[in-house]
């Protein structure tokens, strides 16, 4: 009786892909400690030829899934970034060249000081492929701010790199990513005050990451249409606040034919984090007053500073609905969701007549 045929084996990669992406942005530390020791394991297995790349292949999915898990708050990025620390200490070089671009995936569209400087000192990296995703890195933390300090930097990069031609695509592209939209859009993936993730956006941003992980055969090479995976991502870093045209204060906005731009005084500082606190604790702070539109940074909270209008949403993020109010309330007086009913003096008034 013959033997059963023996089952296929799964690649080692098919078990990190879909764990850091069944768990991204939950923080968990018990899924980051799973995926660390993917790049520990398989020594043996880099040393074999015929499955160096395939090896490869599998801690680079790690390395990205410890990023993916730990998007989600302040403490795991901290926590994710001493992980990383160690991983360029001790790991292959395999491994190391996949950090630069883990760490962008930690802080998109968000330049922290520190994480230029370390991407910064990667980008002249002795290895072609660390320098590559460091210098892609780059541009990826700085898309659509257009940083002072990274576009010095990039330019500084260009003239190093300026008769290596791979080297030098990469630098424009990233100079391309800081410019992006003028300094009016971001890839930041979350929004409504960084509560809520959007899923195709991170998907895109993940899916052009995986394909920088091997650059010469796919953005270097014939397939740089991929950086198109970004398109899902952008979106406005700008808060713009609409109103309906002719606003009669007692209709609906299902009975508005158009709407049109209104400026409004906004105050806009850093975001406080006002969970578990009682009373009506202050949202923002080291505020200050502007006209819509104005540009929101990273960490950047806005609220209306005028008690003339009333926003129909929670959070004053990319275009924004406002009605005028027919009462003028106080400062700090609760204002119900029904918009405008006239109060009930004007009805006396009617019904005395």
């Amino acid at each position: 009786m013959p033997p059963p045929p023996a089952e296929p084996q799964q690649p080692p990669q098919a078990g990190s892909r879909p764990v850091g992406a069944a768990r991204g942005g939950t923080g968990g530390g018990v899924q980051q400690q799973g995926t660390s020791g993917s790049n520990t394991d398989g020594g043996s297995a880099a040393a074999d030829s015929a499955t160096a790349n395939v090896f490869n292949h599998h801690q680079s999915a790690a390395v990205l899934g410890i990023a993916l898990i730990a998007i989600a708050d302040d403490i795991s990025t901290e926590m994710t970034l001493r992980t990383f620390e160690h991983i360029m200490h001790y790991s292959e070089l395999n491994v190391k060249r996949i950090v630069p671009l883990a760490i962008s995936l930690l802080y998109v569209s968000n330049p922290e000081y520190t994480i230029v400087e370390q991407l910064s000192r990667l980008s002249h990296d002795n290895d072609v492929e660390l320098a590559f995703g460091a210098i892609f890195g780059l541009g990826l933390i700085s898309a659509g701010t257009n940083n002072s300090r990274v576009a010095g930097i990039l330019r500084q990069l260009a003239e190093f790199y300026s008769k290596q031609a791979d080297h030098l695509f990469i630098v424009r592209i990233a100079q391309g990513l800081n410019a992006m939209g003028k300094g009016l859009l971001s890839l930041n993936p979350y929004h409504s005050d960084r509560f809520l993730l959007n899923k195709p956006a991170l998907a895109g941003i993940l899916t052009l990451l995986h394909v920088c992980c091997d650059m010469k055969s796919t953005i270097l090479d014939k397939y740089h249409y991929m950086l198109y995976f970004l398109a899902p991502a952008m979106n406005p870093r700008y808060l713009v606040t609409m109103a309906p045209e002719n606003d009669d204060t007692e209709s609906t906005l299902a009975n508005v034919s158009k709407l049109v731009k209104q400026p409004v005084s906004v105050r806009v500082g850093q975001a406080v984090e006002t969970v578990g606190q009682a009373g009506r604790p202050k949202t923002i702070t080291g505020f200050q007053t502007h006209t819509t539109p104005v540009l929101l940074s990273f960490r950047d909270r806005a609220e209306l500073a005028t008690t003339e209008y009333k926003s129909l949403t929670t959070v004053l993020e990319g275009v924004c609905v406002v009605r005028k109010l027919k009462q003028v309330v106080k400062e700090g007086d609760d204002i119900s969701s029904d918009i405008v009913m006239k109060d009930d003096s004007v009805k006396a008034d009617e019904g005395s007549k």
